[in-house]
């Protein structure tokens, strides 16, 4: 004898879905905000209805996401506008629904549908949500969240170009140095992935705005935070040597002050940063064209210099015996240019 009184609801299909979404996020309006009842209310819906999309994008844990529906999903949630909604109201959501956001946001933005990923397309016609979310990183309770999705989307030449070329690229340089640890690391993780993800991008970029870049960079190179230096510096070498700067990477090398800058950094108390300057640094002495301005810095500091690299040691094995060749190299080269300075 069955003692089923009710059936099984039918799974919501990917229009009602999106749909459900758009109608929960759009009910979080200022009035509902500000009434408690009406806002926890609004908010369970919200959950519910985020967890109805990850089951669809991602499967019960039981069975597998049916493929067709998660295309159909990405492209309903586009048409729908719900992009907008998901950026807009994520100061308002509770842990969970930003949790659940997060994974359903990356599987949307990698979602191909036929030729296009019509969610990257979505971003690139609506680049202010871009903007918004970079800001985010000034809310410490979202900001994890927010360079996560902003990860995702750097993904995409179109939107880490944007990024780069916007006024809200300047603001990282503040951000990987806000009090906040976990902040201050994911959003250097932002800044990273946006300077290294794609090298012809980055390379116009720099080429555009040289001065502008470096100048800020500096700040960064200079600071008193030790974790600032280090990721900064390491960043810097990582960037310059990439293929399609090379044109950069012979330009920095040309300028005494950011020559200064890793003479300086080779007498940092770190022996980490000591070794990543020498890195840089080497290529500064290295240089075949050296304009007169470096050659004599180095000539007018050679023996302090010569000092601090025949105290530098890299570790054991074979790295330290190729880092002993260089370092030798690079010695008798500060030699030689001293010599000729002063003949």
């Amino acid at each position: 004898m069955s003692f089923s009184f009710f059936k099984p609801s039918r799974p919501k299909t990917p229009q009602e879905v999106a749909k459900a979404i758009n109608d929960s996020l759009s009910a979080l309006d200022t009035q509902t905000v500000v009434e408690v009842k009406a806002l926890e209310k609004a908010l369970e819906e919200v959950e519910k209805n985020f967890t109805t999309m990850k089951c669809l994008l991602s499967g019960d844990g039981e069975t597998e996401p049916n493929m067709d529906q998660v295309s159909q999903l990405a492209l309903e949630i586009c048409k729908e506008g719900v992009f907008d909604l998901l950026i807009h109201k994520l100061p308002i959501l509770g842990w969970e629904a930003r949790k659940d956001l997060v994974h359903c946001w990356s599987i949307l933005m990698k979602q191909k549908v036929e030729t296009t990923y019509c969610c990257a397309e979505y971003m690139e016609n609506h680049l202010e949500l871009l903007d918004f979310l970079v800001v985010c990183y000034d809310n410490k309770e979202i900001a994890l969240n927010c360079g996560s999705m902003l990860r995702d989307c750097i993904r995409f030449p179109a939107l880490a170009k944007y990024i780069l070329e916007s006024a809200s690229f300047e603001l990282f340089f503040k951000f990987v140095e806000l009090p906040n640890f976990d902040v201050a690391s994911d959003a250097f993780s932002t800044f990273k992935d946006l300077l290294t993800k794609h090298g012809t991008v980055v390379s116009e970029f720099l080429t555009a705005h040289y001065d502008e870049f470096f100048d800020l960079y500096e700040n960064l190179l200079t600071s008193p935070n030790y974790v600032t230096r280090r990721q900064s510096l390491k960043l810097l070498s990582e960037f310059l040597l990439e293929t399609p700067n090379s044109h950069i990477m012979k330009r920095y090398i040309l300028e005494v002050r950011y020559l200064k800058v890793m003479m300086t950094l080779l007498k940092d108390s770190s022996k980490n940063i000591q070794i990543s300057a020498f890195h840089i640094f080497k290529v500064f002495v290295a240089n075949p064209n050296k304009p007169r301005e470096v050659k004599l810095i180095l000539a007018k500091n050679h023996e302090k210099l010569t000092d601090l690299l025949q105290n530098l040691s890299a570790g054991k094995g074979d790295e330290d015996e190729q880092f002993e060749e260089e370092k030798e190299l690079i010695i008798k080269e500060i030699e030689r240019v001293y010599q000729l300075v002063n003949l």
